[in-house]
């Protein structure tokens, strides 16, 4: 067994490449090695900026030998049959071997392969790594870059450390050929280094000022980073996406501490951290005063690539740079402040929200009314002309020069201008946060201002895009849709909103008044927004999944007919409810009985169109329903149940269950209608054991044609009940 180390070492390597390339190094080993039958155990993998790292220990020296046998066509098969089984298994006819099978004389091919050096392996399988490597942009480099057939790299390659047990694998690359040499540190070392094999060669380029181990620089400037914070008396605004960067842009990481000018703090907090972080990849320091404010610092560390004899050196030149940097930012937060968030605004009109969806202005307008209509219909408890006047701004710094340098701001700008400005503090805090929550972990606004303008502007750019058609496709989502689904989601749950989608949708985007007659125009819309709350139940089962609730149970929950259930608070009580319910023993029984009645009315085609709810089509008018009492699902008038028109008299196990229907059915509507989704359950528990007995003693396809039609109006009565509650059809199992 012997240890294999590999070192590809090129000019700087992006840092925002580098961890890519390590999977992608460890891949195509394993891949090489697999093809050629040698056993991969752990790899370690490094980067530096200027190298790429493999080190595989106890790889064998040799392939075992193998034996492989492989069954032909029978003996008297035609020769194009025997000549292509040759060809295919690497043998001469004459080396063939017939035996017997089946009492049939067969061609069999014998093959030995004998075992091979691993190192040669390597020395193949090196050139094939660099050869198929993939990054995210690459070059050609010197004279061969003429020919497209040329090497590709991130950058030009200038070495390649091979060994095998101490021992150079040899190999040569575009005319680069392999061997023991590397360099140091570009300025704290002369000279190459010679590596003896995998186990000295972090420590050999340690001793040139070369920490290998992308982890090990990592935590270097992460600890000394905190440490000249400290030592300053302040705290360091932890960033560990800026330490990995600083790992990947330093071979022996220096953190250093350095003070800009206090006047520069009055550039909000954010506009310095991005400054400092996205121009100079430095960190910031708060005041270390235990007072809850988190005040800024004029303070940041950066991370040299250099133990400077002199670090005041190091630390000047890089505040200059800073300093100017900082300057350009004073200077666009001032000149912005020179016009208000309106006259900005004015601007949006120039600015093409989408190709088929107008201006931002024009989405502006649309926002603004939907806050205010969410505010005035009491869905959210905010004040309607604040929510309207925050719409109206809250894309105003889109055009800013501070958004337009950072236009990670965009948003928080616009609530600091608003501010400045001498707006009400809910109109500049909605501007600020509206489009929270960005991802799943971010922070949901509860401000009521704030909430009409976030949903509103979330609502409106699902409901827009869908009108266009732009749906979300597999993995591409191009406008953000989903993100913004699950906004609405958690604005709607974590704010406890009764928001009826239907009504939000109809209208509040389309603008229009249920006494109002639609175009032909606005059906057309409407068709194709109705598509919205499908796409948000969807998203919702998502959500609900990592509470523990079952897609199909959030599917049985949602009935998007427009005049009740539109609402997601229903639909996520209702899952719940059904969740518990479904996991007791009576739940699980009444489900066994109703999916027996199902199937017996399915076979027998009962009446499935009038004792069903009505399915949403996207055809129903959700203006026309709006305001309109629930659906009631259509009964079958024959073979009427109560025990009174029956031509018969029922058996017990019959009466049994019509009695329980009789209470059952209204205590559980009842209970859906008040939303008492728990008590609705417990009501078609009560089922449980009249239908278990039904089923158990009572004969549904009798030969007495009363009997049998009125026994299938009381299962198709069983389970209209338990539609009322949950579609039980949608559920899984």
């Amino acid at each position: 067994m012997a240890d294999f180390l590999l070192e590809l070492r090129s000019e700087e390597i992006p840092a925002r490449m580098q961890a890519g390339a390590r999977a992608e190094l460890e891949k195509l080993f394993r891949r090489e090695m697999d093809a050629a039958g040698v056993a991969v155990g752990d790899l370690t993998v490094w980067s530096t900026p200027r190298r790429l790292a493999l080190i595989a220990k106890g790889l064998p020296t040799e392939t075992e030998a193998v034996h492989e046998e492989a069954k032909g066509p029978p003996v008297g098969a035609p020769d194009q049959a025997v000549d292509g089984f040759c060809r295919k298994n690497g043998v001469e006819r004459g080396a063939l071997e017939v035996r017997d099978v089946k009492g049939r004389e067969t061609y069999f091919a014998v093959i030995e392969k004998p075992g091979q050096a691993v190192s040669d392996l390597l020395a193949a399988a090196i050139p094939a790594i660099i050869r198929d490597f993939s990054w995210p942009k690459s070059m050609r480099w010197g004279d061969a870059s003429l020919s497209s057939e040329s090497l590709r790299w991130v950058r030009p390659l200038s070495g390649i450390v091979a060994l095998l047990g101490g021992e150079v694998v040899p190999c040569i690359m575009d005319g680069l050929a392999s061997g023991r040499e590397t360099v140091g540190h570009r300025f704290h070392s002369d000279g190459v280094i010679t590596i003896d094999g995998a186990d000295d060669y972090a420590d050999k380029l340690r001793s040139a000022s070369v920490i290998v181990d992308h982890e090990e620089r990592a935590a270097m400037i992460r600890d000394g980073a905190k440490t000249a914070a400290e030592a300053a008396g302040l705290a360091l605004v932890e960033d560990e996406g800026l330490v990995t960067e600083n790992a990947g842009l330093t071979e022996w990481p220096v953190p250093l501490l350095g003070r800009f000018d206090e006047q520069y703090l009055d550039v909000p907090p954010e506009v310095i951290q991005l400054t400092a972080r996205v121009n100079q990849k430095y960190f910031v320091c708060e005041d270390a005063a235990n007072d809850g404010q988190n005040r800024l610092a004029n303070a940041f560390v950066c991370t040299a690539n250099i133990a400077a004899a002199d670090p005041a050196v190091v630390v000047d030149g890089n505040r200059k740079v800073l300093a100017a940097r900082l300057s350009d930012a004073r200077f666009f937060w001032e000149l912005d402040q020179k016009t208000t968030l309106a006259e900005h605004a004015k601007k949006l009109e120039r600015i093409t929200f989408h190709e088929k969806l107008a201006t931002v202005a024009d989405k502006v307008e649309r926002v603004a009314k939907l806050a205010r209509w969410l505010c005035e219909e009491g869905i959210v408890n905010g004040d309607p002309d604040l929510a309207e006047q925050a719409a109206q701004l809250c894309k105003a710094d889109l055009v800013t020069e501070m958004v337009g340098e950072f236009p990670e701001l965009q948003g928080l700008m616009g609530g600091y201008y608003a501010e400045k400005e001498g707006l009400p503090l809910e109109v500049a805090h909605a501007i600020r946060d509206h489009y929270k929550p960005v991802g799943q972990g971010d922070e949901v606004p509860t401000a009521p201002v704030t909430v009409a303008v976030s949903l509103a502007d979330k609502l409106d750019t699902l409901a827009a895009f869908f009108e266009i058609e732009e749906f979300p496709t597999g993995s591409k989502d191009p406008f953000a849709l989903r993100r913004a689904a699950i906004g609405v989601l958690r604005l709607v749950r974590e704010n406890g909103l009764k928001l009826h989608l239907g009504m939000a949708l109809g209208l509040g985007w389309l603008g229009h008044h249920s006494d109002r007659q639609l175009s032909d125009a606005d059906i057309d819309r409407r068709k194709i927004i109705t598509s919205v709350p499908y796409f948000l139940n969807d998203r919702l089962s998502v959500v609900l999944k990592e509470a523990g609730i079952r897609h199909d149970y959030v599917a049985a929950s949602t009935d998007w007919n427009w005049s009740v259930d539109g609402r997601i608070d229903r639909v996520e009580a209702r899952a719940r409810a059904l969740t518990n319910f479904l996991g007791s023993e009576d739940g699980t029984n009444l489900l066994a009985g109703y999916k027996r009645a199902a199937n017996i009315l399915k076979k027998e085609d009962y009446d499935a169109s009038a004792s069903m709810e009505p399915e949403h089509t996207g055809e129903e008018d959700p203006l026309a329903l709006a305001g309109k009492p629930e659906f009631d699902a259509v009964i079958a008038e024959t073979g009427q149940t109560d025990g009174k028109s029956l031509s018969y008299s029922p058996e017990p196990a019959e009466k049994a269950l019509i009695d329980a229907l009789d209470v059952a059915a209204p205590k559980a509507a009842s209970s859906v209608e008040s939303e008492d989704f728990e008590a609705a359950m417990a009501a078609l528990a009560s089922l449980r054991a009249p239908i278990d007995a039904f089923f158990e003693d009572v004969i549904v396809n009798d030969p007495d044609q009363d009997k049998r039609a009125a026994r299938l109006a009381l299962l198709a009565r069983f389970r209209d009940a338990v539609h009322k509650v949950a579609d039980f059809s949608r559920i899984e199992g």
